[in-house]
């Protein structure tokens, strides 16, 4: 699967362990940045760009590491075609692709470390999501809201 990852200063390292996890388990990783450390740079940047990468189907999926993953899922969301959101449970990120079609993962790199983030990283690229008739029903009520804008 090609993941796109992206982190700002506060996910740069965690992000960094991530790359090296996706190539061991045989995933393409698109770097997005930051490709170097800089406290100065802005979360929104790299969640944009992530979420552009999976929206033009320049990768299949999307992982951005900022301090919490709140600023990052909340701008990713901002993307015609994004589903993102912040899991830091392995439920949760299974879950949500499972049932929500969930096509972006944030991480905070100030709140998990790479043990649970490859537990979490896993349930996320590991999961289908399941296009049953509740499923498709609530997803295409989001996708209508989005459309309405």
């Amino acid at each position: 699967m090609r993941v796109a990852i992206g982190a700002d200063h506060a996910g740069f390292q965690l992000k960094q362990e991530i790359a090296r996890l996706l190539a061991a388990d045989g995933h393409e990783a698109l770097d997005v940045g930051a490709h170097t450390l800089d406290a100065d740079d802005d979360y929104p940047d790299f969640a944009i760009a992530v979420g552009e990468s999976v929206r033009n189907g320049e990768a299949d999926r999307g992982i951005v590491v900022c301090g919490s993953g709140v600023g990052s899922s909340v701008a990713a969301n901002k993307l015609k075609g994004v589903r993102a959101s912040v899991c830091h449970d392995t439920y949760s990120a299974g879950q949500g692709v499972e049932h929500d079609d969930l096509n972006v993962l944030c991480l905070g790199g100030r709140i998990v470390g790479i043990s649970l983030a490859t537990d979490l990283v896993r349930a996320f690229l590991g999961a289908t999501y399941d296009g049953g008739p509740r499923f498709a029903r609530r997803l295409n009520k989001v996708l209508d809201a989005e459309r309405r804008g």
